[in-house]
């Protein structure tokens, strides 16, 4: 049949001869936290964390999972996201940035679902909310060679660990593809996501102001030193350091005493408004 105006064919459209299918927002939140020191005359050690959700329902009952749910048909996937961070995790607030779109075929056993995933970079210090029961923070140990990602998982009361398997996409990028070789306790794909979620913030902190949304608003150089460490995974120079952050931040009158340290320098962030 040929239709005269496109008013005419929407209205005759049939829309049964394609598969359905489901799309869910899927929400990536990254911290990093102080660990105690005995020695009080050292900075406390710095933890990275991720948040999860327990699962407690089918598919992948009492397994650990990524914030996350369906998309309803007349909101969008940052939406829908912002939705379900509020209703799984009792956060709200949050800037979120999109990730990925994950669509592998047979991702979720349900049936056939593809997910928007987003980012976010939290300080737990500034959090107003209280957590729900199901949510918890995990401290993150990251393992990393030229094959694989070893993540070991730790929230105090539970630890388990996860192996991604890396491919190398393009050569003059550094870019990977990532599967995984080990995973008992995340549910779906979500090993996969926070891989790349992680990849994509070494390759933002350096060039981007993203590491800020984790630190407090002053602090020393040293603190957020050791937070660039912790997520890039090695020990920085402080020469090759103070030219990374030497227009992000800026100097303070304040100062931090006590604790058997000598007085430190807060900075603060140099915000471009």
């Amino acid at each position: 049949m040929e239709y005269k105006t496109e008013k005419e064919f929407l209205k005759n459209y049939d829309s049964s001869k394609f598969e359905k299918l489901s799309v869910t927002s899927d929400i990536l939140i990254f911290s990093v936290s102080n660990k105690t020191q005995e020695n009080y005359r050292k900075l406390s050690s710095k933890h990275f964390s991720v948040l999860l959700v327990k699962r407690n329902d089918f598919p992948f009952k009492n397994k650990w999972c990524l914030p996350g749910g369906f998309m309803d048909i007349k909101e969008t996937s940052l939406e829908a996201a912002k939705r379900i961070l509020k209703n799984e995790t009792n956060l709200s607030n949050i800037y979120l940035e999109q990730l990925y779109t994950f669509d592998s075929i047979n991702r979720d056993p349900r049936m056939r679902i593809m997910s928007v995933s987003y980012m976010a970079l939290i300080d737990q210090n500034r959090l107003l909310n209280k957590l729900t029961e199901e949510a918890s923070w995990f401290d993150m140990t990251i393992l990393e060679d030229e094959k694989e990602v070893n993540i070991t998982f730790d929230n105090g009361n539970e630890t388990f660990s996860v192996v991604v398997g890396k491919t190398l996409r393009e050569q003059t990028t550094d870019r990977y593809e990532f599967h995984i070789v080990k995973n008992d306790r995340l549910a779906f794909d979500h090993p996969l996501v926070i891989v790349s979620g992680i990849e994509r913030l070494k390759n933002k902190i350096e060039y981007t102001d993203i590491v800020f949304n984790m630190m407090p608003e002053y602090f020393t150089l040293g603190e957020l030193q050791q937070v660039y460490e912790v997520i890039l995974g090695k020990e920085l120079l402080d020469p090759a350091f103070r030219r990374i952050i030497a227009s992000k931040v800026e100097k303070t009158q304040k100062q931090r005493t006590g604790g058997g340290h000598r007085p430190s320098v807060l900075y603060t962030y140099r915000s471009k408004k």
